[in-house]
């Protein structure tokens, strides 16, 4: 069964897709924003391209953003047009575990229906943020683009969600500890130098440390340690490594991905989006790849 003519696709900028690129692959993006000083901005919208350099030098120099959940006035904003050409909408997002947002936007669609009862939301969590919901959702758009039914896509997506596995680590853990995005954080470790705690999502779609090591090249070791224990046909699908201005940590985790794996990966460097890198600050590195398991 192919696709319907009156299915639209959304995405989000906390699964690190630009509205750029959204717009080249002809889906819709939602806008997560963030505040500096009391003042909100709209990656995108209030800017075209992500400085990643200067905004995580602000976090070096002390700024520190926040984030909070959209209004369910702001996805009826972004969800109406669309109802009202109808048009049913498949929004493929990050953890809904992560944020309240989701709440709102349950809110919105239900005062939707009130004036467009036959419209259909769909949804797919990818039960992870930035990079970790990139490679998923970057393959859901291809399958949309290339004309599969709404059926499929849900299908696929709930199948595929707890098979991208995302490892990284931080420069340092005060980010974290400030926005206690990690569980168990501080019973794993104090803030003691040299040590990188190595973090992953969950299949709650939650953030955990998982192991600690000493020093940079330990850490991308035990990166790529991960991706010959559980990965699974990782020469069939997107390997994304993310930073928060880390790029000479990035290339010396690429170097390593290639010594062990060969030089026909397909790999893609990402800077992690600044909503969601506000919770981990600068220097941080990952590492997404399709695996058995997370």
């Amino acid at each position: 069964m192919g696709r319907t003519d009156n299915l639209v696709l959304f995405v989000d900028s906390d699964c690190d897709i630009t509205l750029k690129q959204a717009n080249k692959l002809g889906v819709n993006l939602i806008i997560m924003p963030y505040t500096i000083d009391g003042k909100e901005i709209k990656p995108y919208i209030d800017y075209e391209d992500f400085n990643s350099k200067e905004y995580y030098g602000l976090l070096r120099d002390g700024v520190m953003p926040k984030t909070g959940a959209l209004s369910p006035i702001d996805y009826v904003k972004y969800f109406e047009p669309f109802f009202k050409e109808g048009k049913d909408i498949l929004y493929v997002h990050f953890s809904s575990a992560m944020s309240g947002t989701f709440n709102s936007m349950h809110i919105a669609y239900e005062q939707l229906l009130d004036s467009y009862p036959d419209r259909k939301l769909y949804e797919i969590d990818t039960k992870g943020i930035t990079i970790n919901s990139y490679g998923l959702a970057m393959e859901l758009i291809d399958k949309y683009n290339n004309g599969d039914s709404i059926e499929e896509l849900l299908e696929f997506g709930n199948k595929e969600n707890d098979k991208w596995a995302t490892y990284f680590y931080v420069e340092s853990l005060d980010f974290f500890r400030r926005s206690g995005r990690v569980k168990s954080l501080s019973a794993f470790m104090g803030n003691i130098i040299g040590i990188k705690p190595i973090i992953y999502f969950d299949n709650d779609g939650l953030m955990n440390p998982y192991t600690k090591v000493r020093g940079i090249m330990a850490a991308n070791n035990k990166l790529v340690d991960f991706m010959e224990e559980i990965g699974d046909n990782i020469k069939d699908h997107k390997v994304i490594i993310g930073h928060t201005d880390s790029i000479d940590n990035v290339n010396l985790l690429k170097e390593k991905i290639i010594e062990r794996f060969g030089d026909s990966l397909d790999i893609e460097i990402v800077d992690i989006n600044p909503t969601i890198g506000c919770h981990c600050g600068p220097g941080g590195v990952g590492v997404c790849f399709h695996a058995k398991h997370r």
